[in-house]
């Protein structure tokens, strides 16, 4: 891990660059692939299956009689834990529940806006080294509560066609209505267009590699919404010489197995608190059973030491974290000058890993500088709002004239018409 002491804030934007994807082939690839599963349906689904996943289908979805193998292949202690991140999930996100208010504008003139859910919704959970059953909470029941009629989860299968029971277990006490045997480009394609087996869905969401989250970027400039734009994880951990570098390191390490892409960075006060962590991260990483992923993230990784806490700050909002992690005497205060990150975790005992899992906030967060514009999946995130209006006679007498001026200046008098038969 590099360490940077004291730079300068013309250098900021260069010292937190994100390690670069070579993607000028990738959106022409990725644009051929969706096109070939448009035209031939669940065919290029398996042939793409085979080709990726080394997985022979013959069918795509999960039958009952997998989802109850799969029940009996999970451990009561995982059941368990999963039962108690759903608990804590579902209270967090039920109590961000859109509350309807009528508004009188001017006498006689109402306005209003109702929450009504996306209809359909398509879930994508990656498999391959890490199955993300946390990922199915996340997505899951913020949609079921809040409505979704028809939810529809994508994942790869492993080479014998088999889900991994835990992401079967999670997707059936979270409410999804199907689950899919498809992983990669080929299954945002099939939830963005439908084919013989998979039902076309209004919106996905969920992360994946950068093949994933270009075929997301692709669908969704016209035919289908998407979550948020998604890269490689990644953490800050802002520091002064009160935290534990033990800690420190720990949370470092656990963004820096997901991947070799991933990144993690601690911006601290203390240089004595630098050379710890960088010595504890040594030490940790050589326990890790994912020890060559991490130790490769780690290539992309920095240790920054700036003056005080205000320029800590600055360099945290430029670089707008997935994950933020503040470990200072005053955490709580220094909180308050937070304007850009996905989601921040206060305090010595605030492990970035509770909220991958357990504690309620969601993981599906904006990485790659998008919390400087995006927020994090919500409720909100499958629930779409309609506003309406009730115009009362004395009402469009009180706004009307402005209406036709307006429309008069703007010339458009169609618009004027319209409000003048009514006066």
């Amino acid at each position: 891990m590099i360490v940077i002491k004291y730079p300068e804030e013309k250098d900021w934007n260069k010292l937190l660059k994100r390690p670069e994807l070579n993607t000028d082939r990738l959106f022409d690839k990725v644009k051929s692939m969706i096109l070939y599963v448009r035209k031939n349906g669940d065919k290029a689904v398996m042939e793409y299956e085979k080709k990726f996943d080394g997985a022979e289908l013959t069918s795509l979805a999960v039958t009952k009689e997998e989802w109850n193998e799969a029940d009996l292949l999970v451990s009561d202690e995982l059941k368990k834990a999963i039962r108690l991140a759903k608990k804590n999930i579902k209270t967090f996100h039920a109590a961000q529940c859109f509350k309807e208010k009528k508004i009188e504008t001017t006498k006689g003139v109402t306005c209003w806006r109702k929450a009504l859910p996306i209809e359909k919704v398509g879930l994508y959970i990656p498999g391959g080294t890490a199955p993300l059953f946390s990922t199915v909470l996340m997505l899951a029941i913020p949609a079921k509560i809040a409505g979704c009629k028809e939810i529809v989860l994508c994942t790869p299968p492993n080479k014998w066609g088999k889900v991994n029971p835990a992401i079967l277990f999670a997707a059936h006490i979270a409410g999804v209505s199907h689950v899919f045997k498809v992983g990669g480009v080929q299954a945002i394609a099939a939830m963005a267009y439908g084919t013989e087996s998979i039902p076309k869905v209004y919106k996905i969401a969920g992360p994946g590699n950068q093949y994933v989250q270009a075929a997301k970027q692709l669908v969704s400039l016209r035919d289908v919404a998407i979550d948020l734009p998604a890269g490689p994880s990644e953490v800050e951990v802002l520091a002064d010489e009160t935290a534990n570098p033990v800690f420190v390191a720990a949370d470092l390490l656990s963004q820096a197995e997901h991947g070799v892409d991933s990144q993690v960075l601690l911006v601290s006060t203390s240089e004595e608190l630098i050379y710890a962590v960088k010595k504890e991260v040594k030490r940790q990483l050589d326990v890790l059973p994912r020890k060559e992923i991490a130790e490769q993230a780690l290539e992309n990784s920095k240790l920054v030491l700036v003056k005080d806490i205000e320029e800590a700050l600055g360099v945290t909002n430029e670089y707008a974290p997935e994950h933020l992690i503040i470990q200072t005497a005053n955490y709580e205060k220094d909180a308050e000058g937070v304007i850009n990150a996905g989601s921040v975790f206060l305090g010595p005992h605030s492990t970035e890993s509770a909220g991958d899992y357990a504690s309620g906030t969601n993981h599906t967060l904006p990485t790659n500088g998008y919390a400087k514009m995006y927020s994090g999946v919500s409720l909100d995130s499958f629930i779409k709002k309609i506003t309406f209006q009730e115009i009362t006679s004395e009402g469009l007498k009180e706004i009307g004239p402005a209406i036709e001026v307006m429309a008069a200046n703007e010339k458009l008098e169609g618009h004027r018409n319209a409000v003048a038969v009514r006066l």
